[in-house]
């Protein structure tokens, strides 16, 4: 095994000369020098193993706001990164550049956990999100670096398809202190067509994290015109989340951009995010936003007991801050739920690129 390569636990030996990973519901079956959909798991010498252990597409500091997340320590500067691979299919994916990446060259950044969490500590940062392709399939990564960022103080975010198997789940999501999952539609013709996937698994999973865990949980659903924007899905979508989890998870609907394989669907248009936020909000759910697209007021939270203001956001600054430090609304005094500080953190919409001098075999 190289630098980069550790074994992992979720797989069993099939008896026939292939191991199946138990790691997400595809259950890869893979012969030795196999790799499994998502490229970065692998059967070497008859056990599988994560081939991209301590190497990351890149390392930037966001504001959190982006991941997104709107009632987790807003204003505040999140140390984010990934690997490559993923283990959906989406033939809409924005990230594909990194998450269908199969070139090694990709990852030519390398951090142990060790220094990911000092790196974090060191400039300011709060969190850590494991992003831009799909945490999960870096499994054991992801968890040693948010052991090691509890140590500094730092908290850990994933940002997650939420496709994978209840075992894993189990470790995973124990490591982190908040999640924003995407629920990319609410019909299995959807999940299966073009993502290569289901949809109950990802509704497991996020009833799981919601009823079982005390991690924060935001909702993404990135709406692409003709196929999972329609009033009739939009509204079963809501009523299931409010019905199942509760009101006080905040959904998030964005703009899909032509891209990977769905180039010739067009943008989606910002009167189908203030229809979709419309319905939301009349189908109870407390915090909807709007995102990819300039709207203040789909942007921001406002208290769901009064009305009033209590976060202003145009894209990712924050204005004004009606929060009481108690997290209650100032207005009314009604607790608004979310992970909030006293006051608001001021990173603004700054990115800034981070890069580590460090030697692949440190990052073992």
């Amino acid at each position: 095994m190289n630098a980069s390569t550790v074994p992992t636990r979720y797989w069993h030996d099939l008896g026939d000369g292939r191991v199946q990973c138990d790691l997400c519901p595809r259950a890869c079956k893979l012969r030795d020098g196999q790799q499994g959909l998502c490229y970065v798991r692998a059967c070497e010498d008859g056990e599988v193993v994560l081939t991209t252990y301590g190497r990351s597409s890149g390392f930037c500091i966001d504001p959190i706001e982006k991941k997104p997340l709107k009632h987790f320590l807003p204003g505040t500067p999140v140390l984010s990164f990934g690997t490559a691979g993923c283990n959906l299919a989406c033939k809409f994916c924005q990230n594909w550049d990194m998450s269908k990446s199969r070139e090694m060259d990709t990852l030519a950044a390398a951090a142990s956990p060790e220094t990911l969490a000092r790196a974090a500590r060191d400039t300011g940062c709060r969190s850590i999100a494991y992003t831009y392709n799909d945490p999960v399939i870096f499994h054991e990564y992801a968890i040693d670096v948010a052991q090691a960022s509890r140590e500094q103080g730092i908290k850990s975010v994933a940002v997650t398809a939420g496709y994978i198997c209840p075992e894993p789940r189990r470790e995973f999501f124990t490591a982190m202190d908040a999640a924003n999952i995407d629920l990319k539609a609410f019909t299995e013709k959807f999940y299966y067509e073009l993502c290569g996937a289901h949809l109950n698994e990802v509704l497991d999973t996020i009833a799981y994290v919601y009823h079982e865990t005390d991690v924060w949980l935001e909702l993404t659903t990135l709406l692409i015109p003709g196929k999972n924007d329609s009033n009739a899905e939009l509204t079963r979508l809501c009523r299931w989340l409010v019905e199942e989890l509760g009101p006080d998870v905040p959904l998030h609907f964005t703009a899909f951009h032509p891209d990977w394989k769905m180039r010739e669907v067009p943008r989606t248009p910002a009167e189908t995010l203030f229809r979709a936020r419309r319905i939301a909000l009349d189908c109870g759910v407390q915090y909807a936003f709007t995102g990819n697209i300039h709207d203040p007021q789909g942007n921001s939270s406002w208290c769901h007991a009064c009305g009033e203001l209590l976060i202003e956001r145009d894209w990712h600054s924050l204005g004004a801050w009606q929060l009481a430090v108690d997290g209650c609304c100032s207005h009314c005094g009604t607790q608004i739920p979310g992970v909030f500080e006293s006051e608001p953190g001021t990173w603004g919409a700054q990115r800034r690129t981070l890069r580590f001098v460090e030697a692949s075999a440190a990052a073992r």
